[in-house]
């Protein structure tokens, strides 16, 4: 069955990056008819693969692709967005569509706007480990997002990992600097473990291997455990062992403040961004 044949609701993703094709992914082995999904996409390779590998329809312009969609999936850069929503503005004004983003630093309130305004608009931070399914998504939604728009995008991320909604939207600039860019800091840490075990003499192969399994097993106890993490760490933490020693050296570093200095610099820059793309 063709896209134009079609009887069902329709969702559009308006770019067809790593993130919308994990989403795509997701939804097809969750039984949503491959008819039920479009793509657009500027980049001929990776359109190419989106129809080869799920059967979805794919468009090279984004007018073509939205035509009668009801969700449109906005999964570009940031530094195109307003482009891109300025382009559909007319479209969206006539369709009223549900509009779902998924680019950091742009506002419910921007993207509403470049889109010719009164559109419903939820806007989502996920984070790289969603290409698993072992995500979290942060959401909000804007005051024109009905009970069942919320119930949508929910489904439409569930293949993704877990959601949280946000009812301020202010707060999802500190969303993406916990979660959006939180990848990167435990892999930074992986990496000067790595290191460090390299220097106390350990292989390479070993060292890589030791490091890894730790930071899955302690994320598998976090969230597999009722328990907060102080306490999971107290319970590893023998009062005068290797463990307590290695604490000490973290907090006598100021671990914890570097920690809150971190996400409060990535929580501004995702708020410079939205005034950079406004």
């Amino acid at each position: 069955m063709s896209s134009s044949d079609f009887q069902g609701p329709t969702t559009v993703f308006i770019g067809g990056g790593n993130m919308a094709r994990s989403l795509i992914g997701g939804l097809i082995a969750s039984g949503t008819p491959a008819a039920a999904l479009r793509v657009a996409e500027p980049v001929p390779a990776l359109r190419d693969a989106l129809a080869r590998d799920f059967g979805v329809s794919v468009f090279d312009d984004a007018i073509d692709a939205v035509s009668g969609a009801q969700t449109w999936v906005f999964a570009v850069k940031p530094q195109v967005m307003r482009a891109v929503c300025e382009n559909l503005a007319v479209q969206a004004r006539a369709a009223q569509p549900l509009a779902v983003s998924i680019a950091a630093g742009i506002t419910a309130e921007q993207l509403e706007r470049w889109l010719g305004g009164d559109i419903a608009v939820v806007r989502c931070m996920p984070n790289t480990p969603a290409l698993l399914g072992a995500g979290v998504t942060g959401l909000y939604a804007n005051a024109r997002v009905a009970a069942d728009g919320r119930a949508q995008v929910e489904s439409l991320l569930a293949s993704a990992g877990k959601t949280v909604w946000i009812d301020d939207e202010a707060k999802m600039d500190a969303v993406t600097a916990v979660s959006g860019s939180g990848p990167a800091y435990i892999f930074l840490l992986a990496e000067a473990m790595e290191a460090a075990a390299r220097q106390q003499g350990l292989p390479d192969d070993a060292a890589r291997k030791l490091v890894l399994q730790t930071v899955l097993g302690a994320a598998r106890m976090l969230t597999e455990s009722d328990e907060p993490p102080d306490e999971l760490r107290r319970r590893v933490t023998s009062p005068g062992g290797t463990t307590q020693a290695a604490i000490e050296t973290f907090e006598a570093g100021g671990f914890r403040d570097l920690v809150v200095k971190a996400i409060d610099k990535a929580t501004e820059r995702g708020r410079q961004l939205s005034a950079a793309n406004d």
